[in-house]
């Protein structure tokens, strides 16, 4: 026992080490050992018995620990680092014992680790990679898509560098060469896709037996699950089915079941699954084809991405998006189409609070509501009206346009909107603005004579359900009615306030924010019925979907093909309606001619009718030739004093 004293006997501490010398605690000694393993540089304190252990073979583990505390406790130090700290020898046995625990305890704890994860190299080179995520490598999605792999490299090159205003214009361009690329192969993928679907079933998760199995319920069946809360996962199930089924009827559809079955149950079982009334469901489906639909009413359920606008009366939108890359914020230009959009991914900052914002250098606002300004084109020092202005998006961007030159009257017909209205336009120093508050239909009365005219009437919202869920369920078919006679109203006005003489303009832009053909084509349809002065003009808008011109029994003029229609799951932007009117002057008719044409017709309808005296009723048809004029706006001559003397006198008898 004495001989084990001395051996564990502790020496002097003053002598013991350096006392700028920094001793490693015991809980680090697995990662120094790995850092000595595979640093094998020369430090103070390294320890030939860890070395020694990684040059013995792995067969140590049939030995026991008495065996192993020997075997490493066996190889002698060098001379140079067994110096003697103390005369007696004692500095010796303390170092032994010492690397003889620590290396016990490493041994027990350590020898798992290093024989089933692997070596050491491994976990030392994995520690670094958490730092260098950097925020660039997990950028959400784009508003535009991103290319094909045939340029990686040079993709990934470019997008490590840094966003300054030099590269974006050239960034900006090779996004638009990766979209058109991306665009090809998305639709080779689609023809692909649709002729292998033709042929094979769709194997869905879960499914299997199942999906063989599939029963579609009865009438009264679906009136009874609608008593109880059904299952998300059974009604997901079946809409994936049903869409399945309507993609090829003739060869997957139950015998003895109808088409229009499969539809009504598609279409309460998105309803109950999105949350949606029944009435603006159906409506809402039968916009689109079947597997369009369920693309729709899924895309409803993701939020668009952040877009602004830059104010060019203040600053340039190169300028902008360096001085905002340099507060912390991820942007990129939104397209080609527009050359004062920039798309926000992420923000370190509030986007609606920087110094930027508060001095008027852009605005928040939907890539929608950029397309009805583009589309009016106003030209400097003309005279424009926005009928429904609030909250200033869309008038801001007219008086940008125009160059703080002209006149915009912004009207809304809501006085406590025009609140917002007047901030927005102090705020980006707008100066050739005038705020009113009128009815939209009384406008042409208190004011007309404009070059253009923006009307982006009041709607439903059914394109920005994203923004606004509250629509699925408060709308009503009265509703519908309700805001498209509204808007057949404002659309009309908007139109005689229309100046047809003036010599840059005479346009109208007619937009909403809703996708419904009840508010869309329907309106435009009766404007050009109702005002014979009017056309259709392209928008000059590049992209978009043309409006309908048949739709579920209802035929439209032919030119409302040149409206255009934008939709979530397509454009990746709210759902939106743009069309272009050009006013012309109205033809004008002389009013012989028009009497003329009134006398061959009715003349012809005499000769037709056989048993009609027109002698006894003379004074009848001329009333009527009387009504029509006045109803046609034309001078309607006096009536003759025999007329009226023969009426007197048929009336006293």
């Amino acid at each position: 026992m004495g001989g084990r004293r001395a051996k564990y006997k502790q020496a002097p501490p003053a002598p013991l080490r350096n006392p700028d010398e920094v001793r490693p605690s015991t809980k680090k000694l697995g990662k120094r050992k790995a850092n000595v393993d595979h640093e094998p540089e020369p430090t103070i304190n390294s320890r030939p018995t860890k070395k020694a252990k990684a040059d013995e073979p792995p067969a140590s583990k049939k030995r026991t620990k008495d065996s192993e505390k020997v075997s490493k406790v066996k190889p002698t130090p060098t001379k140079e680092k067994s110096k003697p700290l103390s005369e007696e020898g004692e500095s010796d046995g303390w170092e032994v014992a010492s690397d003889l625990e620590d290396v016990d305890g490493f041994a027990v704890d350590r020898v798992p680790e290093e024989l089933d994860l692997g070596s050491d190299d491994e976990e030392v080179e994995l520690l670094p990679q958490k730092g260098r995520k950097s925020k660039q490598a997990e950028r959400p999605t784009k508003i535009i898509p991103t290319a094909s792999d045939e340029d990686s490299d040079d993709v990934d090159e470019d997008e490590d560098e840094p966003v300054t205003a030099k590269n974006i214009e050239s960034r900006s361009r090779a996004l638009d060469e990766k979209a058109a690329r991306e665009a090809e192969l998305d639709i080779e993928e689609m023809q692909n896709a649709a002729l292998e679907g033709s042929d094979e079933e769709i194997d869905m998760e879960g499914e299997g037996e199942d999906a063989e199995a599939f029963h579609l319920p009865t009438a009264e069946e679906r009136a009874e699950e609608k008593n109880h809360v059904a299952d998300v996962h059974v009604v997901q199930r079946r809409m994936r089915e049903c869409v399945r089924i309507l993609g090829n009827f003739r060869k997957l559809g139950a015998k003895g079941r109808l088409r229009s079955e499969y539809v009504e149950q598609l279409v309460s079982d998105v309803a109950s699954y999105y949350g949606y009334n029944d009435f603006l469901a159906e409506k809402l489906f039968q916009l689109f084809p079947v597997s369009e639909a369920i693309e729709f009413f899924e895309a409803n359920e993701v939020s668009r991405p952040v877009t602004i606008r830059t104010n060019t009366l203040k600053t340039r939108r190169r300028d902008l998006a360096q001085a905002l890359i340099n507060r912390g914020v991820n942007l990129e230009p939104i397209g080609k189409w527009t050359n004062v959009g920039l798309q926000v991914f992420e923000s370190s900052v509030p986007i609606g609070a920087t110094p930027e914002y508060l001095s008027g250098h852009y605005m928040l606002q939907a890539a929608s509501s950029f397309l009805p300004v583009i589309a009016l084109k106003p030209q400097p020092n003309e005279r424009v009206l926005d009928m429904a202005s609030a909250p200033g998006g869309k008038t801001t961007h007219i008086a940008a346009l125009l160059q703080n030159t002209g006149i915009v009257f912004a009207n809304d017909a809501n006085k406590a909107r025009t609140k917002s209205l007047t901030a927005n336009v102090h705020r980006l120093g707008c100066k050739n603005v005038v705020v009113c508050s009128y009815d939209g239909r009384e406008f042409p009365k208190v004011m007309g004579g404009f070059d253009r005219v923006l009307l982006d009437a009041p709607c439903s919202g059914t394109g920005v359900i994203s923004k606004d869920s509250s629509v699925k369920v408060n709308k009503s078919e009265r509703d519908f009615h309700l805001l498209s006679h509204l808007q057949k109203q404002l659309i009309l006005c908007a139109i005689d306030s229309v100046s047809p003489d003036s010599k840059t303009g005479g346009f109208l832009v007619y937009s909403t924010c809703s996708v419904t053909v009840d508010e869309n084509e329907a309106v435009v349809d009766y404007a050009l019925r109702k005002r014979p002065n009017v056309k259709l003009v392209d928008t000059g808008l590049g992209f978009g979907r043309d409006g309908f011109t048949k739709y579920r029994g209802k035929t439209f003029h032919p030119s409302v093909k040149l409206t255009k229609r934008f939709y979530p799951h397509v454009h990746n932007m709210d759902g939106f309606y743009v069309a272009k009117f050009k006013v012309e002057r109205r033809a004008k008719i002389k009013a012989g001619a028009q009497e003329a044409e009134m006398t061959n017709a009715v003349d012809a309808d005499e000769q037709q009718d056989v048993g009609f005296n027109s002698d006894e009723d003379k004074a009848f048809i001329e009333e009527g030739k009387r009504v029509q004029m006045k109803a046609k706006g034309l001078r309607v001559p006096r009536r003759r004093q025999s007329d009226i003397a023969g009426k007197v006198v048929k009336a006293a008898a």
